[in-house]
């Protein structure tokens, strides 16, 4: 793939056909409609219609129709993925292909978290065990709501995610905003996309659209993993039922715009402090950084539009398209589920059954207190359970805190929180993006010191408070 793109930035006489053009509008534009249009659809969860994408939409719909059957795969495919990679690690099964290789020649931490996977979703799904492993709030929320939704997102990105990579839009794309993204957040163009696809998506599809660019060769390590902490950013929708939880959702415009303003500076900030500014601009099995220079003679569209073409005219046959699909869905299911079972379960096991996060939490205190937060004590709570999962706060804050101000600040962090292990952390973890766990936390940490000192100055002068 890097080969393709150098042969990219190469003077090509800059004739197009209309076939050229339109091998790479189509599939670019399809892309867009099922990744980033926004649509409405009624919720009955929230009573009132909400803002998601195609793919989301189909996803969601191809759920409810067959969500009865979904745990039961589920519970095949991590049980397949823990016994594949335990047998290969006694040598008991050898896989042939690099690419059955790839997916059960795992180290022995990851093998033992995949056997820990199989272990808790078989506990799960038979209802066998201890309560606090298998109860709603944890095994059982992983496996029946989680899981159920990322097993069917997982086929459409694998298959559909190329129709965003490999046919120019990245290349259009980052070559029009490279010069906003490099001197404000130290990254590539083509990012926006990332981030655009999570905005107005899902978390998820970002940390999945950026992994697969980092094993390509276009992001560096550096790269991949700012923008994979940094801009897998949390859906609208989300956020309307995250300020819907805590009885606030007549604030929803200036509750987004708080976050999207804190989502801006965190942004900057957090990727020019370490442990983001330790990582190195190594490249994934020897790629280099991308030419985003400009030749003489062109205008930012003009190659903008050159490369775009060039990359289109690269493409893989259809048949191919569809293969290698197959394989990214499949990847991603014997890979991420596993990941998002294990340290999910465990994560929300340690929120809901010991009081740790309350513990860590209580050096929060004086910082609130600091800043006249109003309940401070019950708002220390929340501060880092939210490394659990990103709903876990609201519902804290819902029962214990009667400060609207409060309330405000609790729904608005647990947002730009942003990594969370439950679903985004797990994923990331389970990526080839070298991000470590610890890593993760500490960049939460710096994600929440920024964001509850941001938001309890604008919660202020929104809430009339001062």
């Amino acid at each position: 793939m890097q080969e393709e793109q150098k042969n990219t930035n190469l003077p090509a006489g800059k004739k197009y056909t209309p076939s050229d053009i339109l091998k790479f509008v189509i599939p670019s534009l399809i892309g867009i409609i099922l990744f980033m249009l926004p649509i409405k659809e009624y919720d009955p969860e929230i009573n009132q219609d909400k803002i998601t994408i195609p793919i989301a939409f189909v996803a969601s719909f191809i759920q409810n129709n067959i969500g009865s059957i979904l745990p039961t795969l589920i519970l095949i495919i991590v049980l397949i993925s823990a016994l594949g990679s335990l047998l290969t690690k006694l040598n008991i099964y050898k896989p042939k292909s690099d690419f059955a290789k790839g997916l059960f020649v795992q180290t022995t931490f990851w093998t033992i978290t995949r056997v820990l996977a199989g272990i808790f979703i078989t506990m799960s799904y038979f209802k066998v065990g201890p309560e606090y492993i298998i109860s709603s709030d944890t095994g059982n929320f992983i496996l029946g709501d989680l899981l159920t939704t990322l097993i069917v997102i997982f086929v459409f990105a694998g298959l559909l995610l190329p129709l965003l990579l490999d046919f120019g839009l990245l290349e259009f794309v980052g070559t029009l905003l490279a010069k906003i993204m490099r001197p404000v957040f130290t990254l590539p163009g083509r990012s926006a996309v990332d981030c655009f696809t999570s905005w107005l998506g899902d978390g998820t599809l970002g940390v999945m659209l950026t992994a697969k660019q980092y094993e390509e060769g276009y992001y560096s390590a550096r790269e991949a993993s700012i923008i994979s902490t940094t801009f897998s950013a949390v859906s609208i929708t989300f956020c309307l039922v995250v300020l819907k939880q805590v009885n606030m959702a007549h604030m929803f415009v200036p509750y987004y715009l708080t976050i999207c303003f804190i989502g801006v500076v965190c942004a900057i900030i957090v990727p020019r402090i370490p442990p983001l500014s330790w990582k190195k601009d190594n490249y994934y099995k020897g790629g280099e950084a991308l030419d985003e220079s400009i030749p003489e003679g062109e205008t930012y569209f003009s190659w903008a539009l050159h490369q775009a073409v060039m990359t289109a005219r690269h493409n893989a046959s259809l048949s191919n398209f569809l293969k290698n699909g197959l394989k990214n869905a499949l990847d991603m299911w014997i890979g991420v589920m596993p990941v998002v079972m294990g340290f999910g379960t465990i994560a929300l096991i340690l929120s809901n059954y010991t009081p740790i996060f309350e513990i860590l939490g209580k050096p929060f205190i004086p910082l609130l207190n600091l800043i006249q937060l109003p309940e401070a004590v019950s708002a220390s709570k929340t501060m880092l359970v939210g490394f659990t999962d990103m709903f876990v706060p609201s519902i804290i804050a819902s029962k214990e805190i009667s400060s609207e101000l409060t309330r405000f600040v609790v729904a608005t962090v647990s947002v730009t929180q942003l990594i969370y292990m439950s679903e985004v952390g797990a994923l990331i973890v389970g990526t080839r993006i070298p991000v470590r766990v610890w890593e993760l936390f500490v960049i939460f940490l710096e994600r929440t010191i920024i964001s509850i000192i941001l938001v309890t100055l604008i919660a202020r002068f929104v809430l009339h408070l001062v």
